[in-house]
């Protein structure tokens, strides 16, 4: 019924009414298959902490952790930050990228950093999205997303962001 198969589809030989037929089996997306069992290694969680920290120094709002490792082959989490202006973006993903070279972890891929608007920053297992809050609000990530659990933040994080200050927490 579904004719000799080459990879996932049949040659047009085979069935002249359509170009390819897809076995059932095969329509399962590329990430479902691949991300069937992962599990965050050590090395998220010790790239993820320490970019959500340096977030706060820089004034970041609305620090966001999602667990997106059932979904996507090539990152396990995203953090989402926020900031009023364009300046205040380069300065966190500049605080963050400064944080995380002293762990010894170098960007993959940095992305927007010229428009100041929403930048990215790919560091494999992680990807930091530091947005303004315009386009936070326009793009949100959070919605897209809603089917990812988020992760918990660190205490200091967390400490911020509950008490609503501007101060560094010690």
């Amino acid at each position: 019924r579904f004719g000799t198969v080459v990879g996932c589809a049949t040659s047009a030989k085979d069935n002249p009414s359509t170009r390819a037929v897809v076995r059932p089996r095969a329509l399962l997306s590329l990430k479902s298959r691949c991300s069937v069992g992962r599990r965050r290694s050590e090395s998220t969680t010790h790239t993820r902490d320490p970019a959500c920290a340096a977030t706060t120094p820089k004034l970041a709002t609305d620090v966001v952790a999602l667990d997106v490792s059932n979904h996507l082959v090539i990152t396990d989490v995203f953090v989402l930050a926020s900031a009023p202006n364009d300046r205040q973006v380069r300065a966190i993903v500049d605080g963050v990228e400064e944080r995380l070279l002293g762990l010894g972890a170098k960007p993959i891929r940095r992305e927007g950093e010229r428009e100041g608007r929403w930048v990215l920053l790919d560091f494999g297992e992680v990807v930091i999205h530091v947005q303004h809050a315009e386009e936070r609000s326009y793009y949100s990530l959070e919605r897209l997303w809603r089917d990812c659990p988020p992760l918990d933040l660190p205490d200091e994080v967390r400490r911020t962001l509950s008490d609503g200050s501007d101060e560094t927490p010690v």
